[in-house]
């Protein structure tokens, strides 16, 4: 699982890098979080081994054990992509603005 969730960071990178806008990316998490925490995803639920498939961690509603889970947390994600906005030069948002066309 740990493996996993590499990925997950060396895929937000890349995506990041690509756009050239990590706050952006790390907008899109925020908000596709918000929405996952929500709604229940019965469906991932009974078949936790499809969890790795999501952008987003699936399984919430049966509170497996975070020590199986394929996704690291969306706020370690979110501080990744942060740094590597630093790193690029991209601006903070200032205050009452949006970070990206999402939020």
């Amino acid at each position: 699982m740990a493996i996993s969730r590499t990925r997950e960071y060396e895929a937000d990178k890349a995506g990041a890098e690509i756009c050239g806008r990590p706050l952006w990316l790390a907008s899109a998490l925020e908000r596709i979080q918000s929405g996952a925490a929500r709604i229940d995803n019965h469906a991932a639920e009974r078949n936790p081994a499809t969890a790795h498939m999501f952008i987003i961690n699936p399984l919430h509603a049966h509170a497996h054990d975070r020590l199986f889970s394929t996704h690291p947390a969306t706020a370690n994600r979110v501080a990744a992509l942060v740094a590597l906005a630093r790193e690029m030069g991209e601006e903070a948002p200032q205050p009452g603005r949006a970070r990206g066309p999402w939020a």
